[in-house]
């Protein structure tokens, strides 16, 4: 089990994190959403003990980060950070073989490797694994790192923005693999920007603004338009969506005639 416990961070004079406190247990999805600026990279990162926090504590199954080692986290904690920069040639078989780099001591053993390509089926591109990694699509690169997170076995997957350069098809894809892998034991928490997708793959949210939790609970719960109101200061309206059985949030626009005329 994760849990954040009075969790704040602050960056010279500026609070980014106040007070936060959440927790996420195995086969649970977690979303961390809220507008720009709101902490929510923040928070991902003092899980992985990147930046220490000023106040509060982050506990992995009763242990706090801070007594762990950062090979132990890496057993523990597996990223899929927003930004994916990867410019040499590696295949796609050698970057979720590094996935297993908190165990190997010397070289791969034959346990690593079944890992690794447990981990290229698992998320549908073991037919890529000796593909150059700079020959793959957008979608087919997020796999990729979701498989090397995968590789590590971890009890914690935490996804920063997994979808946000992706088209619709493989934002549903990439979401699927997450859900699944969660359904599996994992615990899983990711910052996500769409609310309607949040609304239909977590089992619970965190919502945020300014550093400040404004709700946490299920979607039901936090998606509320009083709540997103707050938050993101617009006006939303929050539907059934009766296809899915999962809450729809829709903002409140002018007509398109009446935003024609102000052109």
């Amino acid at each position: 089990m994760l849990e954040i416990k009075g969790l704040s961070m602050n960056y010279g004079q500026r609070c980014v994190l106040n007070n936060i406190g959440l927790k996420a247990r195995e086969g649970e999805v977690v979303g961390i959403i809220g507008p720009n600026g709101s902490g929510k990279t923040t928070m991902l990162k003092a899980i992985t003990k990147v930046l220490k926090p000023t106040y509060g504590a982050v506990l992995i199954d009763g242990k706090d980060v801070r007594e762990m080692e950062s090979n132990e986290i890496a057993k523990n904690v597996a990223v899929v950070s927003q930004v994916i920069s990867i410019n040499f040639e590696f295949s796609v078989e050698d970057i979720v073989l590094m996935g297993r780099t908190p165990y190997i001591r010397s070289s791969e053993s034959t346990e690593d490797i079944k890992i690794a390509m447990d981990a290229l089926k698992k998320t549908n591109i073991y037919h890529l694994k000796d593909r150059l990694i700079t020959q793959l699509s957008g979608g087919e690169l997020q796999r990729v790192i979701i498989a090397r997170a995968l590789a590590q076995t971890p009890k914690i997957l935490l996804l920063d923005e997994p979808t946000s350069h992706l088209d619709i098809t493989n934002q549903i894809d990439v979401l699927n693999l997450v859900k699944e892998a969660s359904r599996k034991g994992l615990v899983v928490v990711a910052v996500i920007h769409d609310l309607n997708l949040a609304a239909y793959y977590c089992d619970k949210i965190c919502l945020l603004r300014d550093g400040d939790v404004i709700a946490t609970g299920t979607p039901r719960d936090v998606l509320t338009s009083s709540n997103i109101g707050v938050a993101f200061n617009l006006p939303v309206e929050v539907t059934e969506n009766s296809k899915t059985n999962s809450i729809f949030v829709m903002p409140v626009l002018e007509p398109r005639n009446e935003v024609s005329n102000q052109r």
